[in-house]
């Protein structure tokens, strides 16, 4: 059964597969309210959608909200323990548990910036002259490997400063037991601790099968000599060092941003995924639906989604990873890097962990690709189809950025502003902006709203010149990208307001308002002076629907926080460095707010209490431009 946004939840979990993987729940605003890891996803998932399965209070008061689910494949339950993890900590779900004290999985940190190296147990990585592996879901397995190498390798346990605290004191108990070469008292060199160190190393870089060799031999000897307390000593040893040899790809210690990008094909159809690497972490993935020409290569395929992904997007990582080569590579590398100001490489790794990643993100095309195809089709036509048929409505020439504006007071007191904005078709919550209202009094909406597109707009071509003097592109800034469609919400009126400030900045942008019917429920549009009819099935009117909603939403919850920190009425609260005391002074000097907008810095330090500073921020307050 499909619920209001085309999601058929008994369709999609009949394409559920049985692999390790992690799940992720989206909520009424399509935002992140939940995510799992599960050994088999098509059994875990479905679990959820069977009343009473989980028996859970939380989750049977999130299911109820639960607007669609989607899930990313791994290759096992370690790898989707760490996912899950990192995806926890990146979007903070409300339904999941979070640990406040920031502990995550465990690392085994070698410290190679030390003169006389040591393996340490860790929790967090960190960008230091050590190297990190990891992370691993079991601590006691952890600190048993640190204890076998410290063994096998004579390491050092202390946390001495060497060389300079050598000779100091007297050597530890593990010297004396034949468990350390006592660095510590210069007794060994460092090219040969290095070289202990070296093989500790190997081992962690996954040669562990002379290590493995080693314990089995000692089980086994004590085990026919009757020893079977120190024979199931070797036992657990070897699990421990089993449990650390597991290999997963969802967290590296080289700290770099990435995107891995993949692609599947089948029948003129194509999906490309792209995994989302940031500080070494795995933090999400995006896929894209693309149709085919028949002359098509995968080359080809490839190298037209990255100049059109990368081409819209303002973040650029150092390093894309592919399955395989795109057509004109060279080409790309430099015109990426120009956009991002340095270096930008595209790689396509052989062997090792980065090519287990790659293969990783083409296994996940794959699925999508096959059991995703008709979703797909129906996102695309709820996104950039709408988008699509919005501009030929208009007969714009092309549309991708929309924002859409609103006010929100209780009879004028503290009135707020809200932007938002939808880029092919989806919300975009990093552009969102929210303006407190500061030269209007009273409820009036379309004051209000000059003041905010005002601000808006005058920001966004100030920073245009700040970057450009910089060389950088509009990606950069935060008011600097300019939409291609305003949405007013309002009529007439409203659409005047906006077109009445872009003639003011010389601005060119097509100004349309959300028309609304005696119910409080969009109508259509209104642009040009008339009233362009709608079918109210389409999908360009349920996404004006979407955008208007947002809008309003966005405002009001702005509004509504402000209330619950029990903010007074005064504009003047808002004036850094103007306390109570200040605030009395300027109401008890001037006759009303609006004089005190007017007046110079020379007229504010007559005020009682007023130093040159206090003065100048009123000053600044109302006369430098805040966004």
């Amino acid at each position: 059964m499909k619920n209001e946004q085309g999601f058929d939840f008994e369709e999609e979990l009949q394409k559920l597969p049985g692999k390790p993987g992690v799940y992720i729940m989206h909520g009424q605003q399509d935002e992140i309210i939940y995510v799992g890891k599960a050994i088999s996803l098509k059994n875990r998932v479905r679990q959820y959608f069977r009343k009473g399965a989980d028996g859970r209070a939380k989750i049977e008061k999130m299911m109820p909200q639960v607007t669609r689910f989607e899930y990313i494949v791994t290759d096992s339950e370690l790898e989707a323990l760490v996912l899950e993890n990192n995806l926890i900590k990146e979007h903070t779900p409300k339904y999941n548990t979070l640990l406040k004290d920031g502990k995550t999985y465990p690392f085994i940190k070698v410290t190679l910036g030390d003169a006389y190296p040591r393996l340490v147990f860790s929790r967090q990585m960190k960008k230091d002259k050590s190297k990190y592996f990891g992370p691993y879901t079991s601590s006691a397995s952890v600190r048993d490997t640190i204890d076998l190498l410290q063994k096998l390798y004579h390491l050092r346990s202390c946390n001495r400063v060497l060389p300079r605290d050598t000779g100091k004191d007297r050597p530890c108990l593990n010297y004396h037991i034949k468990q350390c070469d006592a660095p510590c008292q210069g007794y060994i060199s460092q090219e040969e601790y290095k070289s202990h160190v070296d093989q500790a190393l190997l081992f962690l870089n996954g040669n562990y099968d002379p290590i493995r060799k080693l314990l089995e031999e000692k089980m086994l000897a004590a085990s026919e000599n009757m020893e079977f307390e120190e024979a199931a000593g070797y036992r657990d040893l070897l699990n421990s060092v089993n449990q650390v040899a597991q290999k997963q790809k969802i967290t590296n210690s080289d700290f770099e941003d990435r995107d891995v990008v993949a692609m599947a094909m089948d029948k003129g159809e194509a999906v490309v995924q792209v995994f989302f690497v940031r500080d070494g972490k795995l933090m999400g993935r995006e896929h894209f639906y693309m149709t085919l020409a028949p002359e098509d290569t995968e080359e080809g395929i490839l190298g037209s989604f990255l100049s059109q992904y990368y081409g819209g997007t303002p973040f650029l990582p150092k390093e894309i990873m592919m399955e395989k080569e795109p057509e004109n590579r060279e080409e790309l590398e430099t015109w990426l890097t120009n956009r991002r100001g340095n270096k930008v490489s595209i790689k396509i790794p052989k062997i090792g962990q980065k090519e287990k990643l790659v293969e990783l993100a083409a296994k996940n095309a794959l699925l999508v690709l096959a059991k995703d195809r008709e979703r797909l089709k129906r996102e695309e036509a709820r996104t950039l189809g709408a988008m699509k048929e919005i501009a030929d409505l208009l007969e714009l020439p092309m549309l991708k950025r929309v924002e859409a504006f609103d006010i929100s007071n209780i009879s004028g007191f503290l009135s707020v502003g809200s932007m938002v904005v939808f880029e092919d078709g989806r919300p975009k919550k990093n552009d969102y902006r929210k303006f407190r209202l500061k030269t209007v009094t009273g409820p009036d909406d379309y004051a209000s709203m000059y003041e905010v597109l005002s601000r808006r707009f005058s920001h966004g071509i100030r920073e245009q010149e700040e970057l450009a003097e910089k060389g950088l592109n509009t990606e950069y800034g935060r008011f600097s990208k300019l939409p291609d469609l305003i949405m007013m919400d309002g009529g007439r009126g409203q659409v005047n307001i906006a077109q009445k400030v872009l003639e003011e900045l010389h601005l060119s942008i097509p100004v349309c308002g959300m028309v609304k019917d005696d119910n409080h429920r969009t109508r259509g549009l209104y642009f040009q002076n008339l009233e362009v009819p709608m079918d109210t099935s389409s999908e360009a009117f349920k996404l004006i629907t979407r955008v208007q909603d947002e809008a309003h939403r966005f405002a009001i919850e702005f509004h509504r926080s402000l209330r619950g920190k029990n903010q007074v009425k005064s504009v003047l609260d808002e004036i850094e460095g103007i306390g109570p005391k200040r605030r009395r002074a300027l109401m008890k000097h001037f006759a009303s707010l609006d004089e005190i907008k007017e007046a110079s810095v020379e007229q504010l330090r007559e005020v009682d209490g007023f130093n040159s500073l206090s003065a100048q921020s009123v000053y600044d307050f109302f006369h430098v431009e805040q966004s």
